[in-house]
């Protein structure tokens, strides 16, 4: 089965990953986005996944003190397909293991391609 190809977010001029609290959620490019997303720590840990309104989802995460814990967080976010979300947080769960997050999707997991070095 082959795996569905996503381009994972960045920032800058550069394409550097971005800074989970200093990302600018306001931009025309938020709004309405939905798809994936995933947290992490500058020691490639994985804090959290999770999918739905990208703004939203990364908004709300900047107010859980268990992710905000967590010093130098990075975060990288995708477009996927709303019938497709579940799916793919599910294999993003399974494969990279977050450290917060009980509760993922009792989907069948759809295979993606990972963000580079997490």
């Amino acid at each position: 089965m082959s795996k569905l190809r996503l381009t994972w977010g960045k920032c800058g001029d550069d394409g550097h990953w971005c800074d989970f609290l200093r990302l600018d959620l306001e931009t025309d490019y938020f709004k309405d986005l939905k798809g994936v997303y995933v947290i992490w720590n500058d020691e490639d840990k994985v804090v959290r996944v999770g999918s739905g309104i990208i703004k939203d989802r990364i908004a709300a995460h900047r107010k859980d003190t268990e992710i905000t814990a967590y010093e130098n967080l990075k975060v990288t976010w995708a477009k996927v397909n709303a019938t497709q979300m579940e799916g793919v947080e599910k294999y993003l769960a399974d494969e990279l293991d977050p450290n917060v997050g009980e509760r993922f999707p009792d989907r069948t997991p759809i295979s993606v391609n990972l963000p580079y070095g997490v």
